[in-house]
């Protein structure tokens, strides 16, 4: 683990700090396994406990593995509409083995199930999953995916179909298969265990349809995958989500604390398996995402950029260059010797240090509306571009400005490092950075980027144990 700081840093665009700046008090990773960095347990964790039943609880301590389904390269380019058909042919293909797996799962919970109304409420389930196999289908026959339904299996999918039939079929370490099961208690154990392996894919899907559905335009009708978004957007699929839930609630009522620690795990085991199916799908087109696949620390090595002004820190560092130079600055009428470098007084010091910032403030909003459309407009690269060039023109400008100015010319090293030492960081800034250097499951550089001038007021601001 190499924390590096620039040398030289350099003014970062303004554009850059709002797109790319990291709120620490909020941050939740967005890997899983081994990358993931576990959150810390708190009271308020507690107390969701106890309001909320079982699957929403599991489903809000594993959200991050949700959250990491959504930028999967397929995950991203389906939203988008750029999905190649040939991917979501290959797909369905896969996911029609994992459909029918799933209805023989609820078949087998059913039979384990010991409460009537349980016993109507899994059929009802199996029947919605027959007709999801119905839409794929009419995908089949809209899009000419013949053969889909022939396709070989692929080993995600066969992964995730074999821990779900085996958890059916009471394979569940410390438990009895169903044919041994003596008690209808015992039976309805096995059962909860199947809702906890199939809970989360339904959750899931229910959570990426209301995702991928509100980046849809509703007066654009040429998305490609609206059918699939509409379906898994609609309210009797989220309907049939809850129901899941409420029912894995029911069935997990008289379990034990143990009984229970095994739902949980077959539940993120089960998460963890639908991404892997995600990750799974081959992708012929080129796809920008944050992360692409499981962290390996032996072979891959994560670039984790952080912004430090505003960022890191409470106040802009850049301000407090010039506070320095002001205060340290001879008076009007103090006499400097020969061997000092000339310096302004602290009152010439103030007033080009204002005229710079006002400067700076009229011109960076004039830079910005000359670039930002005041309509919606489609994402063009080539015009992002243009325009982050000419926003790193005008910063390089406003930059020469200020060496020439000379404001912060003699300013005296150690008081840069003494500032910097007092800097006051952002709540979560010192847990996020010391969760990275100590994590072994890591294998990370850290570049910390600022438009500040001074690199040695960056470091001293680091340099009060977070890294040690």
């Amino acid at each position: 683990m190499r924390i590096l700081f620039p040398p030289n840093p350099i003014k970062t665009p303004a554009l850059f700090n709002s797109i790319l700046r990291l709120r620490f008090n909020s941050l939740r990773s967005h890997c899983f396994n081994s990358m993931a960095i576990p959150p810390p347990k708190s009271a308020m964790a507690s107390a969701v406990d106890n309001e909320v039943g079982l699957a929403r609880r599991f489903w809000i301590k594993f959200h991050r593995e949700s959250v990491f389904a959504m930028y999967t390269p397929f995950s991203l380019s389906l939203a988008s509409g750029n999905l190649k058909i040939e991917t979501f042919r290959h797909y369905i293909a896969q996911d029609v083995h994992f459909l029918k797996a799933f209805a023989h799962a609820y078949e087998l919970a059913e039979e384990c199930a010991d409460d009537d109304d349980a016993k109507v409420a899994i059929s009802l389930l199996r029947n919605a999953v027959r007709e999801e196999l119905k839409m794929h289908d009419s995908f089949v026959k809209e899009w000419g995916l013949h053969g889909a339904k022939k396709a070989a299996i692929n080993s995600a999918a066969a992964k995730y179909i074999d821990f779900l039939l085996a958890t059916a079929s009471g394979k569940v370490e410390g438990v009895k298969g169903p044919g041994k099961l003596a008690t209808p208690f015992e039976k309805t154990k096995v059962a909860a265990y199947t809702l906890g392996a199939m809970t989360p894919c339904m959750r899931l899907y229910a959570f990426l349809g209301k995702e991928f559905k509100a980046l849809l335009d509703p007066n654009e009708g040429s998305h490609p995958y609206k059918k699939w978004i509409d379906n898994y957007s609609s309210e009797s699929f989220q309907a049939s989500a809850a129901q899941t839930e409420e029912l894995l609630d029911k069935l997990s009522v008289s379990l034990t604390g143990e009984e229970l620690d095994i739902i949980e795990k077959l539940y993120h085991q089960a998460m963890k398996l639908e991404i892997e199916f995600f990750c799974a799908q081959s992708l012929v087109q080129p796809t920008i995402v944050p992360l692409i696949k499981e962290h390996n620390p032996t072979t891959d090595r994560l670039m984790i950029f952080s912004d430090f002004d505003l960022t890191c820190t409470v106040v802009d560092s850049s301000a407090i260059l010039a506070e320095i130079a002001i205060v340290t600055a001879p008076k009007s009428d103090q006499h400097q010797s020969e061997n000092q470098i000339a310096r302004m007084s602290s009152a010439d010091l103030r007033n080009t240090w204002g005229l710079l910032s006002r400067q700076y403030t009229e011109e960076y909003e004039q830079c910005i509306e000359s670039f930002v459309p005041t309509e919606k407009v489609v994402f063009d690269y080539k015009n992002l571009h243009k325009a982050l060039e000419k926003l790193s023109d005008f910063e390089k400008k406003a930059n020469n400005r200020v060496t020439k100015s000379g404001v912060l010319k003699g300013l005296n090293i150690e008081d840069i490092k003494r500032a910097g030492e007092r800097l006051i960081l952002q709540d979560g800034c010192i847990n996020f950075f010391q969760k990275i250097v100590k994590s072994e499951n890591l294998n990370a550089n850290v570049h910390v980027l600022s438009y500040c001038w001074c690199g040695d007021l960056i470091r001293s601001a680091f340099s009060s144990g977070i890294f040690s």
